[in-house]
């Protein structure tokens, strides 16, 4: 039982065991490898490493009541979901699509990445992506979309920025981090096309709607 095997350990880790659960139930992901802005190289993850520790006790603690802990050697990755996905997390429609777009560039740039499995790019790099696949409205975006989204994806260890400032508005250097692919995996790129394709027709149809209303005005 984890309950027994909790017991026996030791109170500073006892205390790591209760600080990382609550960490998983916020972030979702941890990754093994994490940059270093101030050092400018990447390190191993101290947290990482004690939940690979306590990998067996914490995960019959998340399961008991309905979580499933999982990890990923090969990539680096843990991560915590709800067997009846209650933790699903609704994130708004540029969101949605910046992270697609950093699916497509992680993809693309795997091959060329390092051993760490982490993809190097930037903001404008994705911004433009975003433009030439036709998923921005008149093909711009605004400093608040951009920062949301940065943001919202740091938090989950999606991606993180390359320095030791805030998230600005003007862009930042940008890692993409492994975990992208337990949250899109290869099987799921092409639904992810599809829907992308689906997404620009949409927007195609508003635009079409848009006109002949002003058409209509106008006469």
């Amino acid at each position: 039982m984890w309950s027994e095997t909790f017991e026996a350990l030791s109170n500073y880790d006892k205390g790591e065991f209760r600080r990382l659960a609550n960490y998983l139930l916020s972030h979702t992901y941890l990754v093994r490898d994490v940059y270093k802005p101030d050092k400018q190289w990447t390190e191993p993850n101290g947290d990482y490493r004690m939940v690979n520790r306590l990998f067996d006790c914490m995960g019959e603690y998340f399961s008991a009541s309905g979580w499933k802990l999982e990890k990923d050697d090969n990539y680096g990755v843990i991560s915590l979901a709800n067997e009846y996905d209650h933790n699903r997390l609704r994130i708004d429609r540029f969101t949605t699509l910046f992270l697609y777009t950093c699916r497509l560039i992680y993809e693309e740039g795997r091959e060329q990445g390092d051993n760490l499995h982490i993809v190097r790019t930037d903001t404008g790099a994705i911004v433009e992506k975003m433009r030439m696949l036709g998923l921005l409205n008149k093909g711009k975006t605004t400093q608040k979309e951009r920062l949301e989204a940065q943001r919202a994806l740091s938090h989950f260890n999606i991606i993180q920025k390359t320095e030791t400032t805030a998230w600005s508005a003007d862009g930042n250097g940008v890692l993409i981090f492994p975990s992208i692919l337990s949250m899109i995996p290869n099987q799921g790129i092409n639904d992810m096309m599809l829907e992308l394709e689906e997404l620009r027709a949409d927007d195609a149809d508003m635009d079409m709607a848009v006109e002949a209303g002003e058409q209509e005005d106008s006469e």
